[in-house]
């Protein structure tokens, strides 16, 4: 469906930070589109996060199969779902993270950019990781890494937990970039490379 991961760097990252260890930190990863249904999130006319977060989570969910981690996502279709059913996924699994994927939008057009945020501190070196190489792979300006209390990543308690804002739908220049889907691959690849990161870092 998507475009296989093919760039040298993509491929000397999984080379060397998904060989098989007994001391990998986590082998599953859950992935968590945004919003879904009648519950559209961020939109600008018919541009809805909630398109956009599920097929970055579902191009992200391909990377990481590709190296062998196993993955779950809270919903594969456009669904909606509580916010306690997404956190009570999140804690379901034993030696698993759990990535909410969003779209950002505020009433300032003029604000652009991605960020990551943790709430617990085991969630923090994961959203650094994140972070540095989405900004990075996309080429989008790094808004940080912040402390926020968003329900799913406060409520999912047993795995380390970060929810991540791709960009502003209500950035017209961001917005035309996000709808396409060379520009979501290389925002799930970033992503991508941020967990594996995260993973050899906490072996």
């Amino acid at each position: 469906m998507f475009r296989n991961v093919t760039s040298l760097l993509v491929g000397l990252m999984i080379f060397l930070l998904v060989l098989p260890r007994a001391d990998a930190a986590f082998s599953r990863v859950i992935i968590d589109p945004g919003h879904g249904e009648h519950d559209k999130g961020g939109s600008y006319g018919y541009v809805y996060e909630k398109h956009l977060a599920l097929d970055t989570a579902r191009r992200l969910a391909v990377i990481l199969e590709q190296v062998g981690l196993k993955v779950t996502l809270t919903r594969t279709r456009d669904k909606f779902l509580r916010l306690d059913q997404r956190s009570k996924l999140g804690n379901r699994y034993r030696n698993a993270i759990f990535v909410s994927i969003h779209y950002n939008w505020t009433r300032r057009s003029s604000v652009a950019g991605g960020e990551t945020f943790y709430y617990y501190q085991a969630g923090k070196p994961l959203a650094v990781a994140i972070q540095k190489h989405m900004c990075s792979s996309a080429r989008i300006y790094n808004r940080g890494v912040k402390k926020s209390s968003f329900h799913v990543i406060r409520e999912t308690k047993k795995n380390p937990s970060v929810l991540v804002e791709c960009g502003f739908v209500s950035n017209s220049w961001e917005r035309q970039k996000c709808m396409t889907g060379s520009h979501r691959q290389k925002l799930a690849e970033g992503i991508a490379k941020g967990i594996l990161e995260y993973r050899w870092n906490t072996r």
